[in-house]
């Protein structure tokens, strides 16, 4: 299954949410019922890792976008409240570094991951560029968050992203990360290597991004939205949620193209 979960690999550093989450009790419901949390990875990654773990929440009974049989392919029907919950998720934040796409998207795919997990990088690699159309035509809007669950490295890694994207590089830098490290394993993310990359994408003010990097604000926003999805039921990397739907796995392009037409026929 191409994903990882914070169960077998400890429990993510804790910090205070970055706002209060009414709908966190929802969303939970939501996971839960999907079967999020009960997956586990085991065993040697590779650099192409099967993608089995669809699971989706459909339209709600009688939208033209619900499938004949709501228990097919790991999809799991939920109430009014449920999907209202889901879709609420968006920040929508005008300039956010950490998002790609118009504000106004009639889809918001919201991904939490940690840079360490290979089946992240195996997403962040190769599907996320072939989403780039439907992000270029309007259709859909990304926003990242963190899930560092792989310890301080990972705590690292997210800050350092954090930092260049205060220059607006911060896909740049995420990308160039991702290939830099072998899709196996956690592999260590080091102050040598985040200066490397920094300078490699063209950082232009690189004592500014060493302050950013190292400074605790930053690392208490990787640790703040590490909580958040955890406070959301969110227990494994790579995470999604399409619109009123959750996908969870570094899933085929043809698993995201559908769920975003989906929710863009919603």
């Amino acid at each position: 299954m191409a994903k990882e979960t914070a169960q077998e690999t400890g429990d993510v550093q804790q910090g205070d949410p970055a706002r209060p989450w009414k709908v966190a009790t929802a969303v939970l419901a939501v996971l839960a019922v999907a079967g999020i949390a009960v997956f586990s990875q085991q065993g040697q990654r590779t650099a192409q890792p099967a993608a089995t773990a669809t699971v989706t929440v459909t339209a709600a009974p009688g939208d033209p976008a619900a499938p004949a049989d709501p228990t097919a392919a790991g999809q799991t029907t939920t109430s009014q409240g449920q999907q209202e919950a889901l879709l609420s998720l968006p920040r929508r934040q005008e300039g956010d570094p950490m998002a790609k796409g118009r504000v106004d998207a009639p889809v918001v795919m919201t991904e939490w991951a940690d840079y360490r997990c290979p089946f992240c990088s195996v997403f962040g690699e190769e599907t996320l560029p072939k989403l780039q159309p439907l992000i270029d035509d309007g259709t859909l809007r990304v926003e990242f968050r963190d899930f560092a669950i792989f310890g301080d490295d990972s705590v690292n890694a997210a800050a350092a992203a954090r930092a260049a994207g205060q220059q607006g590089l911060f896909w740049e830098f995420q990308l160039a990360l991702y290939e830099a490290l072998p899709n196996q394993g956690h592999p260590p993310v080091g102050d040598d290597l985040v200066m490397q990359i920094a300078q490699q994408v063209g950082v232009a003010d690189m004592a500014r991004f060493e302050a950013d990097y190292r400074s605790e604000e930053t690392r208490q926003a990787v640790r703040a939205d590490s909580a958040e999805a955890q406070q959301l039921g969110v227990s494994s990397t790579p995470t999604f949620v399409v619109g009123g739907q959750v996908v969870s796995g570094a899933q085929p392009i043809e698993v995201f193209q559908q769920v975003i037409e989906q929710e863009r026929a919603r």
